[in-house]
């Protein structure tokens, strides 16, 4: 999926400054990576808060369109205030369609309530975990994987090398070596009643 989003660039650096384009209801953040210089642009606030706000966004190659110039980035980072609904500032990497990326993905589990651990076991479904870090080129980037649980036991686990992956998708070095816990079941406790 293609998201599309303007920004502008931006020349007034530092703490101070950042501060005076918050008030202004803009967002300081910064474009890098690939061989060009790093960036400093200004967003729109409420623009940014709302993208922010869709699971795509933080999945999906985004155009960035900078004073004219149209660019492809990655949501790689962005801080909020502690307790205000306020982005303080946001990182895009560049990416280039010839380089692999490494990104982390959402997993979509479905028909976890026609499993045999929930439907005659009366287990309980626990999601440890829901995306998971993937090395792919950026025209294979899925937005989401999904895994089907209609075949869960009780006492079974989802492990990251369990899940089934688009064509041209890898888990990435990492995600490979951890293996780590996706979904377990376990039996509900009866002597609570």
């Amino acid at each position: 999926m293609q998201l599309k989003f303007s920004a502008s660039k931006r020349e007034n650096k530092g703490s101070s400054a950042s501060r005076r384009l918050r008030l202004t209801g803009k967002t300081p953040g910064i474009v890098y990576g690939s061989t060009a210089e790093p960036l400093s642009i200004e967003l729109n606030h409420n623009d940014l808060f709302h993208a922010l706000l869709k699971e795509e966004f933080h999945s999906s190659i985004l155009d960035i369109e900078i004073d004219g110039n149209v660019e492809k980035v990655l949501l790689r980072d962005f801080q909020m205030h502690p307790y205000k609904k306020l982005v303080m500032h946001v990182d895009f990497q560049r990416v280039d369609n010839n380089t692999e990326i490494t990104v982390k993905v959402p997993v979509h589990f479905m028909n976890e309530e026609l499993s045999p651990a929930v439907k005659t076991g009366g287990g309980l479904v626990t999601h440890v975990q829901n995306e998971i870090e993937i090395r792919c080129f950026p025209n294979n980037l899925p937005q989401f994987i999904t895994h089907d649980l209609s075949k869960l036991e009780l006492g079974q686990s989802i492990h990251a090398k369990d899940l089934e992956l688009p064509a041209n998708v890898a888990l990435s070095p990492t995600a490979e070596h951890d293996n780590s816990v996706l979904v377990n079941v376990a039996a509900l406790d009866d002597s609570a009643e």
